[in-house]
């Protein structure tokens, strides 16, 4: 058993190595030898009022690879005004410290292979995600992006787009003006680019080919009326408002989990299923998870009669983008387990290689009990 930390993990893994193992995984998908679900995620009050547990799991493989991968998180989730406007906060233990772990398994044996955080790996692997959209729906001379948030998913956006088109500018707006000055200054030194911060969000949507959410804010900060046309928008963080939907005018959607089998009825296209405890008890009558907001089952962003699949534009039946004057979407679906164990399974084997991470017995996880 490999334990692999995330500078064991960013050693090995490029965003080459990310795109690859996604648009492979989705072939197998479509084809049959892939099997994922959709996230579930169990929330469970706290005792502290304002704080929410969130325990979530995402899983898949691949008969075609022979690898198989759970990835857990553990999260004390709560919400917080941030410079204007609310965000979506979340810890382990502490604020600064989290939870988040990757258990590769070999589907020929059973064997688990590796345990491995997964903070520089989802970061990749989010970005890839919206790098094939990008690739299938944005216009071929997208040379401009407009990203709203500075963080980790912003980094891994750009270092996508730029592997996707031949992106010349960006503008970004977050909130902190530090974190948006620092964000563009370490852009333009990375990729050699005009990078400019800008003081009011409607900046980021002039102009821009691409525009990218991504942000805590549980605000909409894709504004529709802000759009021009031939705009292509990813959006991993913040929301939609209601005039983008009008506007948008194609969607493509990545994948789509199947169905347990035998159960078709149960396929569903949300992006995860959520279970959540509602203690009854004056104890608990103050309680955030209470609250109607908390009980609204979370939809993904395909628009009914403008979404086309991955699938179907693979295999030419139907085009991405119509001209470019359209304003087109790309969003994952709810196939992250299809995603984890084919990135997972590139970190580990490139580890392996390396001599990186720390080596357990694995007899430590095997028993002679049967269950």
């Amino acid at each position: 058993m490999l334990i692999l930390n995330n500078d064991d993990v960013k050693n090995v893994l490029t965003m080459e190595m990310t795109l690859e193992a996604l648009e492979e995984s989705y072939r197998q998908l479509i084809t049959g030898e892939v099997v994922c679900r959709p996230k579930v995620t169990l929330r469970i009050p706290t005792r502290d009022p304002k704080n929410i547990y969130h325990w979530g799991t995402m899983e898949g493989g691949s008969c075609a690879s022979g690898y198989f991968a759970i990835r857990m998180k553990s999260d004390v989730v709560y919400k917080q005004k941030y410079s204007g406007t609310q965000t979506r906060e979340k810890y382990c233990v502490k604020p600064g410290l989290f939870c988040g772990l990757i258990l590769l398994v070999n589907v020929e044996n059973g064997e688990p292979l590796a345990i491995m955080n997964d903070g520089h790996l989802q970061h990749l692997r989010v970005g890839a995600d919206s790098g094939i959209g990008v690739k299938h729906m944005a216009k071929e001379s997208a040379e401009v992006v407009g990203m709203l948030g500075s963080g980790g998913m912003a980094r891994s956006h750009m270092a996508a787009f730029m592997r996707i088109r031949k992106i010349r500018r960006l503008q970004v707006y977050s909130p902190t003006p530090a974190h948006r000055e620092a964000y563009a200054q370490e852009m333009a030194q990375t990729y050699g680019i005009e990078a400019v911060p800008v003081n009011d969000p409607r900046e980021v949507f002039r102009g821009a080919d691409i525009v990218a959410g991504c942000t805590d804010a549980q605000i909409p900060v894709v504004i529709g009326e802000w759009l021009e046309e031939g705009t292509h928008i990813t959006c991993v963080g913040g929301r939609w408002d209601k005039a983008t939907y009008e506007r948008v005018d194609v969607s493509l959607r990545l994948g789509t989990a199947p169905a347990p089998t035998g159960l078709p009825e149960w396929r569903t296209e949300d992006e995860g299923i959520l279970y959540s405890a509602f203690p009854k008890g004056e104890a608990w009558k103050d309680h955030t998870i209470m609250q109607p907001e908390y009980r609204e089952k979370k939809r993904d962003l395909a628009i009914p009669g403008k979404t086309i699949y991955l699938e179907d534009v693979l295999a030419g039946r139907v085009k991405g983008r119509g001209s470019d004057r359209q304003i087109t979407f790309s969003e994952r679906g709810n196939v992250q387990g299809a995603q984890f164990y084919a990135v997972a399974a590139k970190v580990y084997e490139k580890a392996r290689e390396m001599g990186l991470g720390h080596q357990l017995p694995t007899e430590w996880f095997l028993q002679d009990i049967r269950d």
